[in-house]
This record gives C-alpha cells, sequence and structure tokens, in this order.
C-alpha cells in the first residue's frame, strides 16, 4: 500500500485531493496532518470517518517534533503539501501570519523530511517525493496578452504573493543544495466543492441565493484563469507520479474570464435554477466596492509542459464546472450553514492594510 503524508488535507483543495484519490486508489493511505484553522473543516471529510486508510492528526506544520513523529512513524512515499494561508485579502490584514505558515511553516515541512529521507533505504529514498502546492501569484500581474510559464520571473504583489514565492524558492533551494526529490505546483484560480466562502465563486454563489448584496472589485474586468478542483487533484496526481525531480509544473484550466463575467454567470445560472419574480434578476444586487489595495489585474497560465510532457489537460470547461459547483452548494446546504456558522460571515477583508 502506499502512503502519503498530505498537508492542509481538511483545507478546499486538499481536502477534495485527498478524497477524490483515496477514491480513485484503493491501495492508497494518506496522512492527513492539519491544524483545523478556520478554512480547514472535518465536515469535508466525513466520508472517510469509518475508512482505515485515512488517518488525521491535528497539528501544525510547524511543530518539528510531531511532523519527525508521523514521517517516521509511516514512512511515507511522497509527502504532499497543501498547508497554506491563501487569502489575499486576509493577507492584506496580517501579513505575520503568512509568513508564519507559508514560509516558516514550509521550511519546517522541508528540514525534517530532508532530515529523514537521508537515511532511507535505496530503492525508497530514490522514489519520494516532496510536491509543494503553489500559485500562479508567484509571478505577479500580465498585461493583456501572454501568459505565465514554468521560466516567468517571480514578481509577486501581495503579502500572500510573497509568501508562497518565499517557500517555492526554499523548495528549489533544498533540491539544488542536497538533491531532495522536490517538485512544485503552480495552479491558477481554484473553484469547486467545498470552498470556504471568502472565495469569489462561493461568496458570490451563497449571497447570490439568498439575494444579498454581490460585492465585486473595482471595475471587475480582472482577468483570471479558472481551474476546476478536480481536474487540479488530477494533475497533481500526475506530477506526483510521473514528475521529475527538481521540476517545476504550471497548472491551469484554459478558462479565462473576468470576475464580472464569473459573477454574471452565477447570477444567470441561479436565475434559471431558483426564479423569483417579485425580487427578479439577481445581477440588480451586483455593487463594485473600493478595489483590493494592489489587485492583480490578469493571470493566465501557460500549461503546455505538463500536457506535453505528464500527458495531462483539463477536463472540465468552465461552464460544465461552474454548473457543477452550483449543484453542490445547493445540494450541501448543511455543509455550507456549519461552515458560515463560524468567525466569517461574509464581511469584507482587506481594507486596513495593517500588518
Amino acid at each position: 500500500m502506499q502512503t502519503l503524508l498530505v498537508t492542509g488535507g481538511a483545507g478546499f483543495i486538499g481536502g477534495n485531493f485527498v478524497l477524490r484519490s483515496l477514491a480513485q486508489n484503493p491501495e492508497l493511505r494518506v496522512v492527513n496532518l492539519d491544524l483545523l484553522t478556520y478554512a480547514g473543516n472535518l465536515d469535508t471529510l466525513k466520508t472517510l470517518e469509518q475508512d482505515e486508510r485515512h488517518v488525521f492528526v491535528h497539528g501544525d506544520i510547524g511543530d518539528a517534533e510531531l511532523v519527525s513523529q508521523l514521517l517516521a512513524e509511516y514512512s511515507p512515499d511522497g509527502l504532499v503539501n497543501f498547508a497554506a494561508e491563501s487569502h489575499v485579502d486576509r493577507s492584506i490584514d496580517g501579513p505575520a501570519e503568512f509568513v508564519r505558515t507559508n514560509v516558516v511553516g514550509t521550511l519546517n515541512l522541508l528540514q525534517c523530511s530532508l532530515d529523514w529521507w537521508k537515511f532511507l533505504p535505496e530503492p525508497q529514498r530514490e522514489s519520494f517525493r516532496f510536491l509543494h502546492v503553489s500559485t500562479d501569484e508567484v509571478y505577479g500581474s500580465l498585461g493583456a496578452s501572454g501568459a505565465f510559464t514554468e521560466t516567468t520571473a517571480y514578481a509577486p504583489n501581495s503579502p500572500y504573493a510573497a509568501s508562497k514565492a518565499s517557500s517555492d524558492h526554499l523548495v528549489r533551494a533544498f533540491h539544488h543544495t542536497w538533491g531532495f526529490p522536490t517538485l512544485t505546483t503552480n495552479c491558477s484560480n481554484n473553484y469547486g466543492p467545498f470552498q470556504f466562502p471568502e472565495k469569489l465563486i462561493p461568496l458570490i454563489l451563497l449571497n447570490a441565493q439568498d439575494f444579498k448584496p454581490l460585492p465585486v472589485y473595482g471595475d471587475g474586468l480582472q482577468v483570471r484563469d479558472w481551474l476546476f478542483v478536480h481536474d487540479h487533484v488530477d494533475a497533481i496526481n500526475a506530477v506526483l507520479e510521473r514528475g521529475v525531480s527538481g521540476e517545476v509544473y504550471n497548472i491551469g484550466g484554459s478558462s479565462e474570464r473576468t470576475n464580472m463575467q464569473v459573477v454574471n454567470g452565477i447570477c444567470d445560472a441561479l436565475d434559471r435554477r431558483l426564479p423569483d419574480a417579485a425580487r427578479g434578476s439577481r445581477r440588480d444586487l451586483i455593487e463594485h466596492v473600493t478595489d483590493r489595495p494592489g489587485h492583480d489585474r490578469r493571470y493566465a497560465i501557460d500549461c503546455s509542459k505538463l500536457s506535453r510532457e505528464l500527458g495531462w489537460q483539463p477536463a472540465v470547461d468552465f461552464e460544465t464546472g461552474l454548473a457543477r459547483t452550483l449543484d453542490w452548494y445547493l445540494e450541501n446546504t448543511e455543509w455550507t450553514g456549519r461552515v458560515q456558522d463560524g468567525s466569517y460571515q461574509g464581511e469584507r477583508l482587506g481594507l486596513t492594510g495593517a500588518p
């Protein structure tokens, strides 16, 4: 049986990775380390409660003793690092926490893993991989044309992006200095089931469902490449299985949309599914609010390397993925209700700018 140590596996992307990977591979065991901060949610993993192949550990990636213990006890074939503070607005309000988790926490994972890996017997030492999941935001902002490639220079523009860029550089350094077998993936904007509702798509979807105001930053013409989370999971597994040690792979959905296109699409879909003649079109709920400080204008991913070398391509187009996402949120009101019972109630973040 293959064993993976997954960090941040109760979050949005990590949770989908755990669920989908275990469903697809009956010979897989996942040791899932998560601190269960505001975005970590054990409800996401509820279907695995009786599955012995899923071992949940409540803990911090910055806890060197715990990480070393898990490596020694479970001797994983790979480590997949999803654990991160990820919301740009929160990084504007409090960048220190992003540095603590994304930079110092990743450094601890690398150091503990390297110290353990050095003494592994062959061929386990040769086959082990440390896969670090990162973001296209490390590359900065694009103009009207072009796309990020794996060789694009880093130019992070938010505290979140800077913290992820720092962790990417540490991963690269551990490979080039000690030959530690790392892989890095940089993905575009994810969406799909189990996403925390401070992100654009679930926030707009849940607000529009209840005819609440729909905040759109600035003119709403910022462009993002949207990646359905199940496609992302499949890409990560492709990189983990066939990627070359030390390499970086960009993962994109080939689905560029402006924020306004996304918001209007959600409004129109809900108007068709849940029409309300008395309250009219949900597009009327859109409110343009003060733009995010330093808001990047456009991201786009060139994932031809991943397609060419590993045979992966996105399988879900944006319209199909958005429909699946809408179905999931409408059918899982208990999950969304429990999430919204917590500290986050859909309020605007990232306006203070105070460290």
